[in-house]
């Protein structure tokens, strides 16, 4: 993929092109929030081009699939990086993957990583769009103990960094919430199979799951939920489950559904709107569906538009010392960063069949 010819006329002649590997899955569990990813990611570079590039270089994408094992995806990114063909790295993928690639860029290149993600992550050169549980998952917990005494906890995630780090959190969260932790259960990605997890969490009489699962594996879940009549008795709390996890669970399977996360597409704000607007005008409006996966490779685009421009140069070392005076405004509103991390508004929204409504911006804990 690359950027419009139409923008790039809007450069001056001769200016060197940006390089950047949108690093997105393609394919297994992942792979639903692909496309959308894609489209969002062009978008911007197109919009950034249009308003004169990065310091006057515009940007072209080269999608890079990262759905492969995490060390096959570290080794092209790195021989990637080891030929100079790419200037940075920015998308959403596992953190799996996040913890392969890091240390094989090894700071020479930015990494703006847009996933929500178990949080930690320090390594020189990474910059985080992404929630983190304290101000994700912490917040919804307390939410749903209030609102509805939530206070039995069930576990439901795939085995790999993100869902670990983040049932570790829970387990210390869950006394905040006058609650507890009955079981937790992780299970491989790609698992399709979930008839006798979720006996297993009927047997524990747990008032909600805390789903950590990807993509079609959560689908497969809610599925096998619904199935087993379970929607009336017990909720569902994600901080991943999106627009797309919704369409293809079904409307029979997303009663009881809550999710926790800094974008949704009917997030009424008039950036978001403004931001829905254009990719509808961009791509039609059969395009794939917006989400937060998606939107986020947007952001990450233009964060690294905005360190780039305030650092006057991509080197890693510079970018590291204007980190936290950047700011930007976005779909998200604007926000800056404060050490590597984004610092932005997170929300709490219900299903409803297959959309969601946002009931509440969550407030965040230290």
């Amino acid at each position: 993929m690359t950027v419009n010819r139409a923008d790039l006329q809007l450069l001056p002649s001769g200016a060197s092109v940006l390089e950047v590997a949108l690093l997105i899955p393609l394919h297994g569990s992942a792979g639903i929030y692909g496309p959308s990813c894609e489209l969002c990611a062009e978008m911007a570079a197109e919009e950034i081009n249009a308003d004169g590039g990065v310091l006057g270089r515009p940007l072209r994408l080269r999608v890079v699939d990262a759905s492969a094992p995490p060390a096959v995806v570290a080794a092209r990114i790195g021989a990637l990086v080891d030929a100079e063909a790419i200037d940075a790295v920015v998308g959403w993928h596992i953190s799996a993957v996040r913890t392969a690639v890091a240390p094989r860029i090894g700071g020479r290149v930015p990494y703006v990583y847009t996933a929500l993600y178990e949080g930690g992550e320090r390594s020189p050169g990474v910059f985080l769009v992404g929630e983190t549980p304290s101000h994700q998952l912490l917040p919804a917990m307390q939410w749903l103990r209030r609102e509805h005494g939530v206070r039995r906890w069930c576990i439901v995630g795939n085995d790999y960094v993100w869902p670990r780090g983040t049932a570790e959190a829970a387990r210390s969260y869950a006394p905040l919430c006058d609650g507890e932790i009955r079981d937790e259960v992780f299970v491989p990605l790609g698992t399709t199979a979930f008839d006798d997890v979720v006996r297993r969490v009927e047997q524990r009489h747990a008032d909600a799951v805390l789903m950590l699962l990807v993509g079609q594996d959560a689908v497969e879940f809610n599925r096998a939920f619904a199935r087993a009549g379970l929607p009336d008795g017990c909720r569902r709390l994600s901080t991943l489950i999106e627009e797309n996890t919704l369409l293809a669970s079904g409307a029979d399977s997303t009663r009881g559904i809550c999710a926790a996360a800094a974008y949704f597409e009917s997030l009424v704000t008039p950036e978001s709107q403004d931001f829905g607007a254009r990719y509808a005008q961009r791509y039609g409006t059969d395009a794939p569906t917006l989400n937060s996966p998606a939107e986020s490779c947007y952001e990450g685009m233009l964060l690294l538009a905005a360190l780039a421009r305030q650092a006057q140069g991509m080197d890693v070392g510079a970018l590291r010392r204007v980190a936290d005076s950047v700011t930007y405004g976005g779909p998200r509103g604007e926000v800056h960063l404060s050490g590597q991390h984004l610092d932005q508004r997170v929300y709490l929204a219900e299903a409803d069949a297959l959309e969601f409504g946002v009931v509440a911006e969550l407030s965040p804990c230290a």
